[in-house]
């Protein structure tokens, strides 16, 4: 499962930005007032001394002087605007560049709604959504939507991925039809489960490999090791025989639930078995996965289950308090970013019911400052921890890791 890096700043640039433009207008605002009020006092002390042909020419610079505040005003104004749509990211990418494929201005063309200002929302018009990152990527962009209409997609799916990786996402619709792999020789469910495919129902365009040997001799993650051999021992055991005090079995944590876990999310779940093991237990597990060398998505549908193609700096596309369950392991570690970290978490916490049990499984900890700082995170969000483990183990090398695994229930907050 791949990772993005995705600068958003400390969040509060939007409104320093717009406290300083509201200043500003409340300055001008402040300024015409008083020029107004200066100019008809010394109109009034003027008349005094010059009562017949001074009255004429006063009233007349006053004229012209406070149409110009106004001008001004409406100038301020409309550039406000402008400032603020950029502050939202709603004309983030200029389109009158060249060398812009004019499916994507076609795309973010916005539409004016058919009966005006909707009442509840407050919008007039409705705008495509596409990624405020995709900016920095314009020319990888407008490569991507540069296709024939109703033809053929170019074979291209890792340039969108590249885009996904770089903060462009979503990416935006197109308009041509995907490249068709026949998928032929797949089982019913539940058989698919734990069968084999074909190399040749996977696509492996843009990826270095071209068949499962190759990708299951690599090392693809921690949580990745021969985890395409699905008659590997390592993979076909995982979650109901343990190797280490690390490793939880599925069937204790599904009792830690009390036989309320129905539906489940699996970050950065290899390829699908923990979710395989819940449709086992009748549980639906949604995978959020990219293709980061490996078919990792096409793979995890071959087995009849779930998968979502999606960053883990995308914002989760559920609503809150949906899922009875959340299970990651080496996904949650953002390269030592804590408010990375923190924003992960709280979206991991949103989409979690009260109640709810969140399975950290096998999370390496490099340092005890790394271990430490996840363990402070945990406990601000108030979690009772019905297991806790942290051991040692060597994986691969000749020096053990610190991992600490934890099956963590989310508390009713009033």
């Amino acid at each position: 499962m791949g990772s993005v890096s995705l600068k958003i700043g400390d969040g509060t640039a939007r409104f320093k930005r717009a406290t300083l433009c509201s200043s500003a207008v409340n300055l001008l605002m402040l300024f015409s007032v008083l020029t107004t009020n200066l100019f008809a006092l010394y109109a009034f002390t003027s008349s005094k001394s010059h009562p017949f042909h001074q009255t004429h020419k006063n009233i007349s610079l006053i004229s012209e002087q406070v149409s110009l505040i106004l001008r001004e005003i409406d100038s301020s104004q409309k550039k406000l605007v402008q400032m603020e749509k950029q502050l939202l990211g709603y004309e983030s990418i200029d389109l009158s560049r060249p060398n812009i494929a004019n499916e994507l201005k076609i795309f973010l063309q916005r539409h004016q709604l058919p009966l005006g200002k909707d009442s509840r929302t407050g919008i007039t018009e409705l705008v495509a959504s596409v990624g405020h990152s995709c900016e920095k990527s314009v020319d990888l962009l407008s490569e991507y939507m540069s296709y024939k209409v109703n033809g053929l997609c170019p074979d291209d799916w890792s340039l969108g991925q590249k885009l996904i990786l770089r903060g462009c996402e979503p990416l935006p619709r197109r308009r041509c039809f995907a490249k068709v792999i026949p998928k032929m020789g797949f089982l019913s469910f539940p058989v698919s489960l734990w069968h084999n495919v074909s190399d040749k129902v996977l696509s492996w365009s843009g990826i270095g490999c071209k068949s499962l040997a190759c990708v299951n001799g690599k090392k693809l993650s921690k949580d990745c090791v021969g985890c395409f051999d699905l008659g590997n021992w390592n993979e076909n055991q995982r979650y109901v025989k343990a190797r280490g005090k690390n490793d939880f079995l599925i069937n204790d944590v599904l009792n830690l639930g009390s036989g309320g876990i129905r539906i489940g999310f699996d970050l950065g779940g290899g390829s699908g078995t923990f979710a395989a093991r819940m449709a086992e237990r009748n549980v639906t597990v949604v995978t959020a996965t990219l293709n980061i060398d490996a078919p990792y998505s096409e793979f995890i549908a071959a087995r009849g289950l779930f998968p979502l193609y999606l960053s883990l700096d995308h914002r989760f596309p559920f609503h809150d308090n949906v899922f009875d369950i959340v299970h990651t392991g080496s996904a949650l570690d953002v390269g030592g970013r804590p408010e990375k970290l923190e924003f992960l978490m709280f979206d991991i916490d949103r989409i979690l019911r009260a109640g709810g049990l969140f399975w950290l499984d096998n999370f390496s900890c490099a340092s005890d400052e790394k271990k430490n700082a996840l363990t402070r995170l945990i406990e601000r969000f108030g979690y009772k921890k019905l297991k806790w483990v942290v051991g040692e183990k060597i994986n691969g090398g000749e020096k053990p890791e610190v991992y600490l695994s934890a099956v963590l229930q989310k508390p009713v907050r009033v």
